[in-house]
């Protein structure tokens, strides 16, 4: 039995020490087709990062909220206006009048940062506050 161990004990040495003799020289030496492959993938990761870019342009990211009292007897700021932008500035401003009987809800369209219709203070701030480097 004991004989058995120690065939085994040698049997597992040799293995580690094949091991590390493969993993040294597989350290040392590069593998042209690796090397070769690198530059595709590259590129390909530059195309798909410039394809979400493009992609993230059109999307929703700009966004600000301003909280206001509409009406001089009510406190709370419970009226506010919503700026969601893409990078164009392009998108809508949405606002929630608040009354002691009633709310209404407005929505404006705005493009290239700028609205067709009347903006309202707060809804100016709103897209201000919106625009990439106006915080």
């Amino acid at each position: 039995m004991l004989a058995l161990v120690v065939c085994s004990l040698v049997v597992a040495l040799v293995a580690v020490g094949f091991s590390v003799v493969a993993l040294r020289r597989s350290q040392g030496v590069r593998r042209p087709e690796a090397a070769e492959a690198l530059p595709e993938d590259v590129h390909g990761l530059r195309r798909e990062v410039a394809a979400l870019r493009a992609e993230a342009k059109d999307a929703l990211r700009h966004l600000a909220v301003v909280r206001y009292d509409a009406f001089g007897d009510m406190g709370g700021h419970l009226s506010w206006s919503l700026a969601l932008l893409d990078d164009s500035g392009h998108g809508v401003v949405l606002s929630s009048i608040h009354g002691r009987s009633e709310s209404r809800t407005y929505a404006k369209n705005i493009t290239a940062w700028s609205c067709d219709q009347q903006l309202s203070p707060e809804e100016l701030e709103a897209v201000d506050h919106a625009r990439p480097g106006k915080r």
